[in-house]
């Protein structure tokens, strides 16, 4: 059972919909400059985010998520995370996923002229995020 003294506001905010809000002890995610996990009066930041995992710690357990790009914002008592997508691991249809993967491979191992080197390393990273959230469940 989690302190409530311990614990602080968290919300993922999408284009789409407000994908979560509650109370958490920790917040885990992934940013442009790595791996970051926040308690309650973390000092503040706002940072890019990076696709990766969400992993909130509520009294009740963990919730993990993908996240795949957006912004922080980390105040003393709540964490606002503004995501281009988020989904929950039973949202993810892992073919999809593992299509995704291959075909960004395929694209960096082409390696011709015309291919968007950064936008088939975004995909890559958005499809393995999603295998690997997955798999967390």
């Amino acid at each position: 059972m989690a302190d409530n003294e311990k614990m602080f506001q968290v919300q993922v905010i999408t284009p789409d919909r407000i994908f979560y809000t509650g109370e958490a002890e920790m917040i885990e995610f992934t940013t442009n400059s790595g791996q970051i996990g926040v308690y309650k009066n973390h000092i503040p930041l706002t940072t890019v985010l990076a696709p990766g995992a969400v992993i909130i710690h509520e009294a009740e357990g963990e919730k993990i998520a993908a996240v795949h790009a957006g912004f922080a914002e980390i105040l003393s008592n709540q964490v606002t995370l503004l995501a281009e997508i988020a989904e929950w691991a039973d949202e993810i249809d892992v073919g999809r996923a593992e299509a995704a993967k291959k075909r960004a491979e395929d694209r960096l191992s082409a390696k011709t002229a015309d291919i968007d080197l950064a936008r088939a390393e975004f995909a890559l990273r958005k499809a393995l995020t999603r295998i690997d959230v997955k798999d967390m469940k």
